[in-house]
């Protein structure tokens, strides 16, 4: 089955490969991992369902299997492709960590967990919630990252560090959200049903943030490292505290894109 973007057609698949030669250039001692995670692979959707499987594997799901499944997602639902893209572009500008792609593909635990859980998402969608929640369950050892396969998140996604963030089953992420580790997008504990929080498009959500509920995080809102938000955030708007609050305005549409954590400026309502 061929995958949904051809190589030569594809800008980043082909800008990976020659970040990846040109590391085997650089340190030799890499280029038996390199041509096995990126250099022997036809595109970047084949490249992907190895390097995961490879990570996610266990005992009672080998490798190969694994790897099958994976890239079944990735060739039958192209529109999982077109959000790695995405999400590997937003890394890339947003994190000064990331100096090339090859770096987060290879490296950057909060990408992997996020690209598990789309091929995730999709097992769910197909109605194999069973094979789905064990992928959830190897993400979560494996990654420290714990999405619920039925959670929705658009494209465009940074999971910066990754470490300890929480995704509810019915929590929803619209595109260019950047979050950092120990995000949890949780329930209150008491509620059933629709009970998880939807953020809006470029929302930047600091670490160790809880926002917790069936609430709206408004377009272009800025969260506060450490806030616990229990009520609606209104677009543009920046909160703090526990609970959180209203506190002021950022000051560009989209505060996910310039990663910008200070909110002493913002306080001019």
């Amino acid at each position: 089955m061929t995958a949904h973007h051809p190589a030569k057609d594809d800008a980043v698949w082909s800008r990976l490969r020659q970040e990846a030669e040109r590391i085997v250039g650089n340190e030799a001692m890499l280029a038996p991992f390199l041509h096995d995670m990126v250099l022997k692979h036809r595109t970047l959707e084949a490249a992907l369902a190895y390097f995961l499987a490879n990570k996610l594997a266990s005992h009672y799901l080998n490798v190969t299997s694994l790897r099958d499944v994976m890239f079944e997602g990735l060739s039958e639902c192209p529109a999982i492709g077109d959000a790695v893209r995405s999400d590997l572009e937003a890394v890339l500008k947003r994190d000064p960590a990331a100096r090339d792609l090859a770096h987060p593909f290879l490296h950057f635990k909060g990408f992997h967990a996020l690209q598990s859980y789309r091929i995730g998402h999709w097992l769910w969608d197909q109605g194999r919630q069973p094979l789905a929640f064990y992928l959830q369950s190897r993400i979560a050892e494996v990654f420290d990252v714990d999405i619920h396969p039925a959670a929705r998140i658009g494209q465009g996604i940074l999971i910066d560090h990754g470490t300890g963030v929480v995704i509810g089953e019915t929590a929803v992420i619209g595109d260019n959200v950047s979050m950092l580790h120990q995000v949890t997008l949780g329930g209150t504990g008491k509620e059933s049903g629709d009970r998880h929080p939807k953020i809006g498009h470029g929302v930047l959500i600091g670490a160790g943030a809880k926002v917790l509920g069936n609430i709206r995080v408004g377009d272009g809102s800025k969260i506060a490292a450490g806030s616990v938000v229990l009520n609606e955030v209104p677009e543009h708007s920046t909160v703090a505290g526990t609970p959180a609050r209203v506190v002021g305005k950022p000051h560009v549409p989209e505060p996910a894109l310039l990663m910008d954590q200070q909110v002493d400026h913002d306080y001019c309502i």
